[in-house]
């Protein structure tokens, strides 16, 4: 980070931001009342032999796919998003209830083909917060009712609930809603070098390149205190692992989002990343840590393997553990340490369930 840059940072900070008019998506609010089996949809699950329809597989993080391990059970499926249930059908069962902006921004991608995603049709919307932007996405909709470039306010109609998309049906329509930022402008060439190279028809805004954060939380939280800035909720969130990567200059994803560096970068050597169980960056810390290659340096201990609680991110146990080829792979995407060629373009599919 050069000095004038860390000048910007200091400016950035001393001007307060404005509080966020942050709404639901849809009319339910069931979220705000408690009553959670109403707010999130619910998941069909057999395990040992026993069938269940749990809400809590609406919810976010690793809420699904429940294991036994060293006889604890773990769900060990990544949910990177909330389900919300709808509240309106007609006879049909078909659901009624209009998906709406969270806030203020603009619409900057549409995916109205439903079998191109296993997000079925989408829409993402980009919100300027904390002199960053900061996207909304909105999966599994019946029609889509936006184009690209409209600009919107907190409860602008953007389409329709429904069940497009890959393992839903009718009876479990719903809005899956995400409230990420996005680690790389250059993703076509990560997925090119990277990510498998598989066709990409979503650009930027594939679900791949979309690190979400636990919304629902985020919405409980600001409703309680309406001054609660997006970067004060991700820095309350725990820490699971860390990793440190040679690097001099400042990456671009701080560049984009200024408040998630900490600490000065005089004479630093690399970059210290604090990570979330499910992989989203909470802080970057200068270091003057030598490396040679990105390193896992520091990790929560567990008695379960780390890879059943981090997605496969991190190999081990206890407080021992590496980066996988996976967490390599997310490094790169976050640090932009890839080939990059210019003006490139191009798409894959989630890894992460948006079901």
């Amino acid at each position: 980070m050069t000095r004038i840059f860390a000048l910007i940072l200091s400016l950035v900070a001393a001007v307060p931001a404005s509080p966020i008019d942050l709404r639901l998506p849809t009319e339910n609010q069931h979220l705000f009342t408690g009553e959670m089996d109403q707010f999130f949809m619910y998941v069909d699950r057999t395990f040992e032999g026993q069938m269940s329809k749990p809400w809590e597989a609406g919810t976010f993080g690793f809420v699904r796919n429940e294991t036994r391990i060293n006889g604890q059970v773990v769900c060990t499926k990544f949910h990177e998003g909330i389900d919300i249930a709808p509240v309106k059908r007609d006879q049909a069962g078909n659901s009624l209830d209009m998906v709406s902006s969270i806030a203020d921004g603009r619409v900057v991608h549409i995916s109205p083909l439903a079998g191109r995603s296993n997000y079925g049709k989408y829409v993402v919307v980009e919100h300027h917060w904390e002199n960053s932007l900061i996207y909304s996405l909105y999966a599994h909709l019946a029609e889509i009712t936006c184009n690209p470039g409209d600009p919107v306010k907190a409860g602008s109609v953007l389409g329709r609930m429904g069940f497009t998309g890959a393992g839903i049906d009718r009876t479990r329509a719903h809005c899956h809603l995400e409230l990420a930022m996005l680690m790389s402008m250059n993703y076509e060439d990560w997925n090119k070098s990277c990510g498998g190279g598989g066709e990409n028809y979503q650009g930027i805004f594939n679900g791949m390149n979309l690190t979400g954060c636990e919304v629902s939380r985020f919405f409980i939280e600001q409703k309680a205190n309406p001054e609660l800035q997006f970067s004060e909720f991700i820095a309350s969130t725990p820490v699971y692992f860390k990793v440190t990567v040679p690097m001099k200059e400042t990456p671009d994803f701080v560049k984009r989002h200024p408040w998630i560096s900490h600490g000065s970068s005089e004479g630093a050597t690399s970059w210290e990343i604090s990570f979330s169980a499910t992989g989203m960056p909470i802080a970057f810390s200068p270091s003057k840590r030598e490396m040679a290659a990105p390193a896992l340096t520091s990790v929560r201990p567990s008695t379960i393997p780390h890879r059943y609680l981090t997605r496969g991110l991190v190999n081990g146990e206890g407080n021992q553990a590496v980066l996988t080829q996976a967490g390599l792979r997310l490094v790169a995407l976050l640090t932009d340490t890839f080939p990059i060629t210019p003006l490139s373009h191009a798409p894959v599919s989630a890894e992460h369930d948006p079901r």
